[in-house]
């Protein structure tokens, strides 16, 4: 059995969580149990062995094994308890609440279906009834000993939790700074691609005698791209700082396509300090002039950006031939995956990417993520 945290809803609203079970991990600890429960049999058989009327050999041993498979098969009901209870920084009566109500539980399952399995064994045995003594005595006793073994336990799975939850977080990260790097190289590599430089010093080339303060621009731009690319660590920063990334890109482009390009921006007010990861609408603005460079009309390209309550929207649209028609020019296509493999290391499920055709049949990319700050 294992302990798997659920990311968070979108919502405020509480939303209850049950532990993931593999019948592999439930039979280890099945067979641990009942080693467990030989085992404490053992110790108190001979600590009867020591008197002088021990009696018979078996009830020791169905004590012991009876309440420690007893134990195996409520596992399920603490797991659950860890897995709703919150910590105590975020309050104690959902904590107390549910571990209260499951203990009481847990003792109760746990003394009723013992006691079953003693009364089955003992007539299996030929040991004739078996006593449970008065429940006057008997069930508190039971139940301070349940007190114990429910704390000591939902104790360990919390901490196995917390070491598997470290280690998702380590995986993810490492997994992260690899597509990071990735999406580094992918971007420098298209920057120095020969036909990108090459058009790019060419239009560079052809203004610098016309319009100085143009090519100062459009000089600066490039090196400002290349400096990103290269040294950018963190794997988001902010729309704002994404824009301000993308326009520097954008303007190399018009100066390559002039007139061929329209790029028209539509972003919602409030959104700049939104993170988004690094060279993600980049990414989408370089895939829709990829896929349609070869196209002699002109294309129009629309960037919006919408919230929408918990989670905010990037979208980017263009007029050109969509994603049913293959261009001859366009390269293997790997930019919006590697986008959508970011978006879920960073966010899970809370994130995502969809394609879709825009309303003059153009390719549309969408891409959702959570607000700063929402749950």
């Amino acid at each position: 059995m294992s302990v798997v945290f659920e990311p968070g809803p979108e919502s405020t609203s509480v939303r209850w969580r049950w532990p993931r079970l593999r019948a592999r991990s439930a039979l280890k600890v099945l067979g641990f149990c009942l080693v467990l429960g030989v085992w404490q049999g053992s110790a108190v058989r001979l600590s009867q062995l020591s008197s002088r009327h021990p009696g018979h050999w078996a009830p020791a041993f169905i004590w012991e094994v009876t309440s420690a498979l007893t134990v195996a098969t409520l596992l399920p009901l603490m797991m659950t308890a860890v897995l709703n209870a919150p910590g105590l920084r975020v309050g104690w009566g959902r904590f107390l609440g549910i571990h209260l109500g499951a203990f009481a539980l847990f003792t109760t399952l746990h003394v009723a279906v013992m006691t079953a399995l003693r009364h089955g064994a003992y007539a299996f045995l030929g040991l004739g009834a078996y006593d449970f003594g008065e429940p006057t005595y008997q069930l508190p006793m039971e139940a301070q000993k349940d007190l114990i073994s429910y704390a000591l336990i939902c104790a360990l799975i919390s901490l196995m939790a917390a070491w598997r939850e470290r280690q998702k977080r380590a995986l993810r990260a490492a997994s992260l700074e690899g597509e990071l790097r990735a999406a580094q190289l992918q971007s420098l590599t298209g920057q120095l691609h020969p036909h990108f430089l090459f058009n790019a010093l060419n239009t560079i080339s052809s203004v610098m005698y016309e319009d100085l303060p143009r090519t100062d621009r459009l000089l600066s731009d490039l090196g400002q791209l290349l400096r990103a690319s290269l040294e950018r660590t963190e794997p988001t920063w902010t729309l704002g700082e994404e824009r301000l990334h993308t326009e520097r890109f954008i303007a190399l482009l018009a100066a390559r396509f002039g007139d061929r390009l329209d790029v028209r921006w539509d972003m919602e007010a409030g959104l700049e300090a939104e993170r988004v990861p690094c060279f993600a609408l980049q990414t989408l603005v370089e895939n829709a002039v990829k896929h349609n460079q070869d196209l002699r009309a002109p294309l129009e390209v629309r960037i919006r950006g919408r919230a929408q309550g918990p989670r905010w929207t990037l979208e980017v649209e263009d007029t050109g031939r969509g994603f049913g028609a293959a261009s001859p020019s366009a390269g293997p296509g790997v930019g919006l995956a590697q986008l959508g493999r970011v978006l879920a290391l960073l966010h899970g499920d809370r994130a995502g990417l969809a394609r879709g055709a825009g309303p003059e049949g153009g390719a549309r990319v969408t891409v959702w993520l959570p607000r700063e700050g929402a749950s």
